[in-house]
């Protein structure tokens, strides 16, 4: 029989917590309201669909700590984990940075209206509105949680993935993902009249094409990097 491990219940139970937490208290939020009145709502959002795949994945690893005998919980969190792990590494990265160094090309500004045709589209001038942004607590458990317990799920209580899962799995995995956000995205475009993140509104749909293209192959490198360094 299968050890209990505490150190990985521990894991899984409070990095669940904590994404469940972030979502609850983003519902709370004066944008909640807007976001909602747009057709796919939250689901718009590569961190919202990523927090959710994130989730399934701590509670499935949550269940097979607790029932180790009941070895599909594993199956399934070994499935999710491929997704969800480069899917973190890539929100992570592309939120943080452009909130660092470009807050106006990731977050909507105050003034958006809730009507679609009054939507005004941030701008990178002196005279750009105010940004909407999110508690720091947060946006910690939103776009930090997911990643660092995942990576840290990974390193210390998961076993690498096979060069053959990896390969072949990663790839479909990755460019499915790619092409399945990008069209849910553009499809919802066209009824909202702009996209979740402005550097998107902002763009040509050539241009839309090379950001859905290259995010999956940084999301493919990230996963066989991550594997590789797995010992």
């Amino acid at each position: 029989m299968s050890s209990f491990n505490v150190k990985a219940v521990i894991l899984h139970g409070t990095a669940a917590s904590v994404m469940a937490w972030g979502f609850t208290k983003l519902q709370q939020l004066p944008a909640d309201k807007w976001i909602r009145q747009q057709k796919g709502g939250h689901s718009q959002y590569l961190t919202i669909l990523g927090l959710g795949i994130a989730w399934l994945t701590m509670v499935f690893g949550f269940g097979a700590d607790l029932l180790p005998a009941v070895t599909v919980f594993r199956r399934i969190k070994r499935t999710l984990f491929m997704i969800a792990m480069p899917i973190a590494v890539v929100v992570s990265s592309i939120y943080w940075g452009l909130l660092l160094f470009a807050p106006d090309m990731i977050l909507q500004p105050v003034n958006v209206s809730i009507n679609p045709d009054q939507i005004s589209v941030p701008s990178s001038s002196d005279m750009a509105p105010n940004l909407w942004r999110i508690p720091l607590p947060v946006d910690l458990a939103l776009h930090a949680s997911p990643v660092i317990s995942l990576v840290v799920d990974f390193f210390f209580f998961e076993v690498k993935y096979s060069r053959r899962e990896a390969v072949s799995g990663g790839f479909a995995v990755c460019n499915i993902a790619g092409l399945v956000y990008g069209s849910w995205v553009e499809w919802l475009a066209t009824y909202n009249g702009f996209f979740p993140y402005p550097f998107l509104t902002e763009n040509t749909p050539a241009v839309r094409i090379g950001i859905y293209t290259v995010v999956s192959y940084v999301a493919l490198f990230t996963f066989w990097a991550l594997n590789a360094l797995h010992a």
